[in-house]
């Protein structure tokens, strides 16, 4: 005896989750998640401290990007919420008014944690393949890592990893140096 079909998820599933989690629909699945832990949001937030100053502002760097804390990307019927988004200002001249993007963005940066592997580095970054990202940084708190991928010809390639206290320049903002060490909190 085979399973009932499963209803597929909509957009206004996500009004009815709880305060504190974050709501997803990925392959028509409502996918829910807690807030983030202080070593993730140590992570994202000194992340986009190192990167908003020289690629969105110019300030010791080339400008020329607009970078996003969670934002709501909509890919066809996937409702999906990278820890950080960016895109070159070229092909998001005019950011929406309101908190639906629908162009895809030119990186994103994924925050691993326990609950959310899978998904952040599975079924998002398949997602994120198909709707063609150029880069993604998977970061690990825990671990103290970060994976740095390009979209080539469909299929993620692994341009490095790094950990603890590496110094790294990495695509798409290897003009500057960011230094692991101040992701972590420890």
């Amino acid at each position: 005896m085979s399973e009932p079909a499963k209803k597929k998820a909509t957009y206004n599933d996500l009004y009815s989750i709880p305060d504190n989690m974050t709501g997803e629909i990925i392959d028509g699945e409502l996918i829910l998640t807690p807030r983030p832990t202080r070593r993730h949001a140590d992570a994202a937030s000194a992340l986009g401290g190192e990167l908003v100053p020289p690629f969105r502002f110019g300030r010791g760097g080339p400008g020329g990007w607009i970078i996003y804390d969670e934002p709501e990307i909509h890919f066809d019927k996937d409702i999906i919420v990278p820890d950080l988004a960016g895109w070159r200002k070229e092909r998001l001249a005019t950011p929406p008014e309101e908190h639906r993007f629908t162009t895809p963005p030119d990186w994103v940066c994924e925050i691993l944690s326990p609950s959310t592997a899978r998904n952040d580095g599975v079924k998002k970054m398949r997602i994120f393949a198909l709707h063609g990202v150029k880069h993604a940084w998977l970061i690990d708190p825990i671990l103290m890592t970060l994976e740095v991928l390009e979209l080539e010809l469909g299929r993620w390639t692994l341009l490095g990893t790094y950990a603890e206290n590496d110094k790294v320049r990495a695509e798409p903002f290897h003009e500057i140096e960011i230094d692991l060490r101040d992701l972590w909190t420890e």
